[in-house]
């Protein structure tokens, strides 16, 4: 009877014991898999216009009424401000009264000196006189031909007072109203901003630009823009010119990328965040940054091994990319990576895996 209850007493505590075995922890696994990424880095960058065209006054005097709408287009030779043309005609026309004048001086003395010649043949004249009409003329000559010079410059002085737009593009607004006196040594009128095409203007750091070069990619890498709201610019550019010198504050050399800017979406002076992206250069082995660890030995990540225990992957990852760690060593293509459960396990315990679903 003893043993009988004895036996019992075993058997109903093996069964608790058995009983209060928790259950195996359930984690969700996604596989480290070969995959071709581009390699991208972001930038703040700055727009600026192709061309940038400062309307100045070149004359002096009372400005007439603008001849455009602030922010409309403009093409080039379109006339945009006039400065008291009739000033600048009255100048000409004085020159060209001048100029008149010295040319019939310059008739009379050619006169003279061809009656000083007849008359030295007929020994009626001297040769002092011929010398004495001879240099009339030449100077005569050389008044009109200053008056010349002063009638051209004064035309060109008289072009100034009609400003006309240099080039086609989009023109900010008026600085100056009409009636001010303007001249050469003041601000800008306006300014005209070409805007088809636009430039991003960044500076890289000499590690990224040597990077760069050191992996000696053939391929020109891709360059996206980040509006304001976070949404990318519909159009691509390209990278269209490296700085020669370096920044010696920042150790960063500076980029241009150009893009074109068919429906006015960027405008000069914009902040924008500048991305670039660089071919892929051939498959490498990725694994979610969601399923990165570290301790004081490093960065690794959880498995499920074989025996679908969970086992530790000491990694080196070369750079992030998205979501996604590029993994240069420490794990291999379709290893399972627990990205759901990790804080619940440890290496050793025996887990039940779930997959997780395709694009999370």
């Amino acid at each position: 009877m003893k043993r009988m209850l004895i036996a019992a007493a075993a058997v109903v505590f093996h069964a608790t014991a058995h009983a209060q075995q928790p259950p195996a922890v359930t984690v969700v696994v996604k596989q480290a898999e070969l995959r071709a990424v581009v390699r991208d880095s972001e930038f703040v960058g700055r727009i600026e216009a192709a061309e940038r065209v400062e309307i100045r006054a070149r004359v002096s005097g009372v400005l007439g009424a603008p001849k455009f709408r602030d922010g409309e287009r403009v093409k080039t030779g379109q006339l945009l401000y006039e400065i008291e043309p009739e000033v600048y005609q009255a100048a000409v026309d004085a020159k060209l009264a001048q100029l008149a004048s010295a040319k019939a001086d310059a008739q009379l003395a050619e006169l003279n000196f061809d009656r000083a010649q007849e008359l030295l043949k007929t020994n009626a004249g001297t040769r002092a006189t011929v010398d004495q009409r001879k240099a009339e003329l030449a100077k005569a000559t050389a008044s009109v031909q200053m008056g010349e010079a002063a009638l051209a410059d004064a035309r060109i002085t008289f072009g100034y007072t009609s400003i006309l737009a240099p080039v086609e593009g989009r023109i900010g607004r008026t600085t100056v109203t009409q009636g001010n006196i303007v001249s050469a040594s003041g601000g800008p009128l306006a300014v005209i901003v070409k805007d088809d095409r636009m430039q991003a203007v960044f500076s890289v750091s000499q590690r990224e630009v040597l990077d760069y070069r050191k992996r000696r990619v053939t391929k020109e890498p891709m360059v996206r823009l980040k509006l304001a709201d976070g949404s990318l610019y519909g159009q691509t550019g390209t990278i269209d010119y490296i700085d020669n010198v370096v920044d010696s504050r920042t150790d960063g050399q500076l980029l241009r990328a150009t893009f074109a800017n068919p429906d006015g979406q960027l405008s000069h002076g914009q902040t924008v965040r500048i991305v670039v992206e660089q071919p892929a250069e051939g498959a490498q082995v990725v694994v979610p940054q969601v399923a990165l660890a570290s301790d004081q030995s490093g960065t690794f990540v959880l498995v499920v091994d074989g025996e679908g225990k969970v086992a530790v992957r000491r990694l080196r990852i070369e750079r992030l990319s998205g979501d996604m760690a590029i993994v240069s060593e420490g794990i291999k293509d379709g290893e399972p990576v627990i990205v759901q459960g990790m804080q619940r396990v440890r290496p050793g315990m025996k887990v039940n895996v779930q997959r997780a679903e395709a694009g999370k």
